[in-house]
C-alpha cells in the first residue's frame, strides 16, 4: 500500500538529574560538594532511507520516544547520555509542527535532522559552591525533553511529472522511456501508486520521470485521488501533459486537458505556471484533420506540442529529448525552506504551569513548556532577550518570583540559565 501522509508524536528524553554529593575521602576534611551533572536526554533524529519508498511504517506506530538521560552521582561523575532515536524515512518527505504547518525539514538530501531535542542535563550541586555557600544541598532536576506532533509528507523527487486522464497512455510512455515496469491494462486508474521512472539519455545524464495517478476533474477537491498524489507534482521542474488525441473514450482531449489544469490551479496555482508539453498518444487512431486541430489549439497557447503512439515507441524519441532540451533551461527540483513556528504556538504549549522553589537564597523555576521557548531564544541579543522577558511576565512567573520574596540582585535558575533578577 502506497502511504504518503502521516502524523506522529515524538518526544526526546529528558535530561538526568544533577546529584547531590560531598566529598568523603580519609585524613581529607570539609571535601566539598562533588555531586555529578545528569546525562542530556536522546534526540529524535530523522534520517533519509532510500530503501524505503512510503511511510506505510507510520500507519501502526505513531509514538516515538528517545532514553532519557541518567542521573549524575558522587566524585563529579556526570550521567549517560541518553542515545539518539532515529527516524527513517523516504528521500523527499517534509516535516511540519502539526498545528501550524510550519515545515521543520525538508528531507531531501541525506543530512541528519534533529526533530526534539532531548533536555539537557540537571547541574549537580558542585556548581552551586560559592564563598557564601560552601556547602549546597541542592541540585537541578533535568530539562524535559522537546516534545512535537508532527505530520509527514513525501513529495516525490522528480524531474518531470506525467499528467493526463486515466487510460491515455502514461504507463505505457514511461515503461517504453525508462526501466519502469508498471501494470498495464486497458481499464481506468491501472496506476494507484505514483510510479518513478530513470530516463537514460547517455554520457552519463539523465532525469527522473513520475506517472502522477488520480488527476481527473474534480482532484483538486479530492475527488478520487484527489490530494493523495496532487502533492507528488509540486516538486517536478516541468510536466508533460499527455492526451488522448482520437477522443477514443468518447471525451475530448482539449477539454480533458483544461480540466485537469483547472485541478492544478485549484490545488496549487503555481502548479498551472509549471513548464508544459502537450503530447497527443494514440496518433495512429487519429485523423489527420483530429492532429492538426489539436497541433493548431496548443501551438497558438504556447505549448511544445507532439504526436506519439507509445505501444509502438513511435514519436516518443522526439518527446524525451524535447524534455531533455527544456529541463537543460529549468531551476533544479524545488527545495521547501524552514519555517518558524509561529510563537504563539509555543506559548499555547503552556501546559503544567510552573514552579518557584527558594534552595540556598537561589530561585530555582521549572517549567518544562519553557523549555522549547529557551531553546529559540538567543540571550546575545537584545530583541529575542526582551521577548524572554516579556515570556516571563505574560506567564505569570515574573509575580511568582516577587511573591516568593525575591528581590533586586537574587539569583533566578531556569534549567542550565541563570541570572540575576532585576525589577
Amino acid at each position: 500500500m502506497f502511504v504518503d501522509v502521516a502524523k506522529i508524536k515524538i518526544k526526546a528524553g529528558n535530561g538526568g538529574d544533577g546529584a547531590v554529593a560531598f566529598h568523603r575521602e580519609k585524613y581529607v576534611a570539609s571535601g566539598g560538594p562533588d555531586g555529578g551533572d545528569g546525562g542530556k536526554g536522546g534526540d529524535i533524529v530523522f534520517v533519509v532511507d532510500d530503501n524505503l519508498s512510503t511511510l506505510a511504517d507510520f500507519r501502526y506506530k505513531r509514538k516515538y520516544s528517545a532514553p532519557n538521560g541518567s542521573n549524575g552521582s558522587g566524585s563529579r561523575k556526570s550521567g549517560k547520555k541518553g542515545q539518539d532515536l532515529e527516524i527513517r524515512v523516504p528521500r523527499g518527505t517534509l516535516i511540519r509542527e502539526n498545528e501550524s504547518g510550519s515545515i521543520m525539514a525538508d528531507m531531501s538530501k541525506t543530512e541528519r535532522f534533529i526533530a526534539a531535542k532531548g533536555g539537557r542535563g540537571g547541574w549537580g550541586n558542585s556548581h552551586f559552591a560559592t564563598p557564601t555557600r560552601q556547602t549546597p544541598q541542592f541540585a537541578k532536576a533535568g530539562a524535559p525533553g522537546e516534545e512535537w506532533e508532527v505530520r509527514l509528507e513525501l513529495k516525490l523527487l522528480a524531474d518531470v511529472g506525467l499528467l493526463g486522464y486515466p487510460n491515455v497512455g502514461k504507463s505505457t510512455f514511461i515503461s517504453v522511456v525508462s526501466e519502469a515496469k508498471p501494470i498495464i491494462a486497458n481499464y481506468h486508474f491501472t496506476t494507484i501508486t505514483p510510479v518513478l521512472g530513470v530516463v537514460n539519455m547517455g554520457d552519463e545524464n539523465s532525469f527522473v520521470i513520475a506517472d502522477i495517478p488520480g488527476l481527473i476533474e474534480g482532484a483538486g477537491d479530492g475527488v478520487g485521488l484527489g490530494h493523495e498524489f496532487l502533492r507528488h507534482v509540486e516538486r517536478c521542474r516541468m510536466l508533460v501533459h499527455i492526451i488522448d488525441a482520437a477522443g477514443s473514450e468518447g471525451r475530448d482531449p482539449i477539454e480533458d486537458f483544461n480540466k485537469i489544469n483547472l485541478e492544478l490551479e485549484k490545488f496549487n496555482p503555481e502548479l498551472s505556471k509549471r513548464e508544459q508539453i502537450v503530447v497527443a498518444n494514440k496518433s495512429d487512431l487519429a485523423s489527420e484533420e483530429q492532429l492538426k486541430t489539436l497541433e493548431d489549439y496548443f501551438t497558438s497557447r504556447g505549448y511544445l506540442f507532439f504526436t506519439m503512439c507509445a505501444v509502438i515507441a513511435e514519436g516518443t524519441k522526439e518527446v524525451i529529448n524535447a524534455v531533455w532540451n527544456k529541463l537543460q533551461t529549468l531551476p533544479p527540483i524545488k527545495e521547501y525552506e524552514k519555517e518558524e513556528i509561529p510563537q504563539e504556538i509555543l506559548l499555547a504549549k503552556q501546559t503544567g504551569g510552573f514552579t518557584v522553589q527558594v534552595i540556598d537564597g537561589v530561585y530555582i523555576v521549572e517549567a518544562p513548556w519553557l523549555i522549547r521557548i529557551l531553546n529559540s531564544t538567543n540571550l546575545d541579543d537584545y530583541e529575542s532577550l526582551q521577548y524572554f522577558q516579556r515570556v516571563l511576565k505574560s506567564s505569570g512567573i515574573i509575580d511568582a518570583l516577587v511573591a516568593k520574596g525575591i528581590n533586586e540582585g537574587d539569583t533566578v535558575s531556569i534549567y542550565d540559565i541563570e541570572f540575576d533578577f532585576v525589577l
